[in-house]
């Protein structure tokens, strides 16, 4: 098989109601048979194998993990059962379109030096805008804040072609990741103790120290719902982003650097606790406390992956690593824009 499309299901059985005969229709049917659509399941319980069994038997294969492992351990225990060239992590609140798959998968063929890619990413529920969770390709700044063309912090932008070119990319998005099997195993599969948020960006790091390269090609385009498993609001959503986050730093940045940017991390970390406060948002505020504390706790767990990373590091100056602050610049400067970032 050259191409196995692998949906992680959580509790999803409504989303699939409503988007998967779309990816059926998409992607089986569109790729002349070198495609299979997988879904695995990750110990639901709201009645989505039963579904899939019923209705998509023979059509999709599916792979009952029993529990929840979370997004990144489901998906390592999933693709272990995958021979494929290429995969494609696709979320189930994704609707795609004709021709998605083969133009991402053409791309590839054509560059092998590329690792990954991920098409344009737009909003289910805007579909003049680009989603959160990708837009047209991931990016951060020195001090690990991720952002995208086409999305800089809350801000996003209504897509009128501006970044229809296809880029290099410092991270994409785990909504619609394509990428080579191989490439996968050999930079360690997704951190499994992430659990979930944060662990494509992790993963796409080793890739780029590694000297790959990783694309988006905005010729394929994905419609997101987001926020369908936690929702923006979610005191656990900020707990994990926060926690990984600081994980994915120490694993990742180099030994000199890495003591300078945890230090101005402590101080914008507790800004960002404090307008939590001032908000109201007291779960958050917690969160924030909680997942500096599980840092500092895990963190002893991580020094082998840390010495690993580095010693395979062939390329330390990533040009998709922005060298100002995200932060700083947004709320100082009122850059609103990628553009305002990258001038390209």
């Amino acid at each position: 098989m050259k191409v196995s499309v692998v949906i992680l299901n959580w509790n999803g059985k409504a989303l699939m109601e409503d988007l998967l005969d779309n990816v059926v229709d998409n992607t089986i049917n569109d790729n002349d048979g070198l495609v299979e659509l997988v879904v695995a399941d990750n110990g639901s319980s709201d009645g989505s194998l039963d579904f899939l069994r019923k209705k998509y038997a023979d059509k999709i294969r599916i792979i009952d993990l029993k529990h929840n492992h979370g997004f990144a351990e489901g998906y390592n225990l999933a693709l272990t059962q995958i021979n494929s060239e290429y995969v494609v992590l696709l979320n189930s609140d994704v609707e795609v379109t004709n021709g998605w798959l083969k133009t991402l998968t053409d791309f590839m063929d054509a560059n092998p030096e590329v690792a990954a890619c991920q098409p344009k990413i737009k909003s289910l529920r805007n579909r003049n805008s680009f989603e959160h969770a990708g837009a047209a390709g991931g990016y951060m700044d020195f001090l690990g804040y991720p952002f995208c063309r086409g999305r800089v912090l809350s801000w996003i932008e209504e897509d009128k072609g501006q970044y229809d070119d296809q880029k290099d990319l410092f991270w994409a998005t785990g909504a619609c990741l394509l990428i080579r099997l191989q490439d996968f195993r050999d930079a360690g599969e997704l951190d499994a103790r992430f659990f979930a948020h944060m662990e494509e960006i992790d993963l796409c790091w080793r890739l780029r120290s590694r000297g790959k390269r990783i694309v988006c090609v905005p010729k394929s385009c994905v419609y997101h719902l987001g926020g369908a498993t936690l929702n923006k609001e979610n005191p656990q959503k900020t707990y994990l982003n926060y926690r990984n986050n600081l994980l994915m730093l120490y694993k990742n940045y180099n030994s000199n650097f890495f003591a300078f940017v945890f230090v101005l991390r402590l101080i914008l970390d507790y800004m960002s606790l404090l307008v939590f406060l001032i908000s109201g948002k007291f779960g958050d505020a917690s969160a924030v406390i909680k997942a500096r504390k599980s840092f500092w706790i895990m963190r002893p767990h991580f020094k082998a992956q840390r010495v690993e990373n580095k010693a395979s590091a062939i390329l330390t100056d990533i040009p998709q690593i922005y060298k100002g602050s995200l932060i700083l610049e947004c709320y100082l400067l009122g850059k609103r824009k990628f553009s305002d970032f990258y001038k390209y």
